[in-house]
This record gives C-alpha cells, structure tokens and sequence, in this order.
C-alpha cells in the first residue's frame, strides 16, 4: 500500500494570509460560540433580525418585480407583489415583536427537524429488507421516530438544546481553528 502525498510550498506572504484568515475565522467562531452561551435569548433575537433584514430585501424586490415587469403576465405579477407583501408583513412584525418572532423561528426549526427525522425513520423502515444489518437499521429507525416525535412535542426545548450544541460546537471549532492558525505553517 502506498501513500500519495502532495506537498505544496507556499511563500512567506501566502502562509502568512492563510493564517490570518484561519485566525480570524477561528476568533469570529469563539466570539459567536461565546454569545450563543452566554445571551442565547439576545443571539437568537440578532438571528431573527437578520432574517427580518432578508426578508424585507426580499419582500421589495418581490413588489418592484410585481409593479414594474410589464413584459411578465398578470399572474406572475400579482404572485410576486402577492410574496413581497408577506415577507413585508412578516418582516414588519419580526422588527416589532423580536422576541416572539425569535421563539417562533425556534419553534419552527424543531418542527421541521422532528419531521426530517420521521421521515428518515419511516424511510429506514422500509429500507430494512435491502439492509446488510437489519439489527442497526432497525435501532437508527427506532430512535429517529422516537427523536423526531419528541420533536414534534417540544420542538422548542428541542430547538434551546440545539442552540447550545451549535455554541458548544462554534466554541470547539474556534479554538480548532485558532491553533490550526498558529500552527500554519511550522515545520
């Protein structure tokens, strides 16, 4: 068995960047890590405004394409100035209610991933006759159902556990990221 190994030699300037946008990704991680733990309630509420800010571009690019497309039928128009008006509305009511938008957008995502994961399990079980190990098929699908049911019941103590797995993760991958800058390079 042998080994391929590609060696590339960089430049002291491109060793030099690479480290500092390994560094400065790695901090930017640690930094976001640190607030999902430390004001989860406050980075959720900075997340839903973010997707407020899109949702209000995208609601007046909708309405500009639904007033000003001459050369677009009826239809496509009043379906665009139609989308652009939701996303207004919900834009509207996220900027006013950050905190209650921030809990629905929360609840939301663990809806959708309890369903995913139902999903997977159903589909797991029917899987089972074309699986080389029905004992571990059937355990992945057991637990998906069960996971994505629990879900489904507590989507948003399911989405606060979630929220501090991606901190904990951010966290961890920040300062993966912060020694992979320091050690750029070395020989």
């Amino acid at each position: 068995m042998s080994t391929n190994r590609v060696t590339i030699e960089l430049n002291e300037s491109a060793t030099n960047g690479i480290r500092a946008a390994f560094g400065v990704g790695g901090l930017l991680a640690l930094v976001i890590g640190i607030l999902i733990l430390v004001w989860p309630d406050r980075t959720a509420m900075v997340v839903t405004a973010i997707v407020a800010i899109w949702a209000l571009i995208a609601a007046l690019v909708n309405v500009a394409i639904g007033l000003f497309s001459r050369q677009l039928g009826t239809w496509p128009r009043v379906g665009h100035f139609a989308g652009g008006a939701l996303l207004l509305g919900f834009s509207v009511w996220a900027f006013a209610n950050l905190g209650t938008a921030a809990t629905a957008l929360s609840a939301l995502l663990g809806i959708i991933v309890g369903i995913a994961w139902v999903v997977q399990g159903i589909v797991a079980l029917t899987m089972l006759g074309a699986a080389g190990s029905k004992g571990w098929g059937l355990v992945y699908a057991i637990l998906s159902l069960l996971a994505g049911v629990i879900l489904l019941f507590s989507p948003l103590l399911a989405a606060t556990v979630l929220f501090i797995l991606i901190g904990v993760s951010f966290i961890l991958l920040g300062i993966a990221q912060l020694v992979r800058a320091y050690r750029f390079g070395a020989r």
